[in-house]
């Protein structure tokens, strides 16, 4: 069986979400910004984990999407977490580079699947 980009990268992904939660609430003492980071970059392999087993296409797509929409906040979250100094530029930039590297991803996906479902 071919290798799920988006599948590991978004599992990985939410690794480092949880031990960014982790370090945030420890270090930093901050526990309502970082819970909604924490619900929102979890969630995003998980949608992709549901839309392995869609129903239909369309089914697929709709869970990409709200893949795609929780990568998005997440990205959210991790500016504000930056703007208010809870994060360092080094650690925004590490960890912002692997959320858009997964909203490409999930974005291409979804326009391919589409593309694909009118043809």
């Amino acid at each position: 069986m071919r290798e799920n980009i988006v599948k590991n990268k978004s599992f990985e992904f939410a690794v480092r979400i949880v031990k960014l939660y982790q370090y945030v609430c420890e270090q930093k003492k901050e526990f309502v910004l970082s819970k909604q980071l924490l619900r929102s970059g979890t969630s995003v392999g998980a949608m992709v984990r549901e839309a392995e087993h869609a129903e239909t296409k369309k089914d697929f797509i709709h869970k990409m999407a709200i893949a795609q929409k929780e990568i998005n906040e997440t990205i959210y979250w991790l500016e504000l977490l930056k703007a208010t100094n809870y994060l360092s530029k080094e650690q925004f930039k590490s960890i912002n580079t692997d959320a858009v590297e997964i909203i490409k991803l999930v974005t291409t996906i979804i326009k391919t699947t589409k593309t694909n479902i009118n043809n």
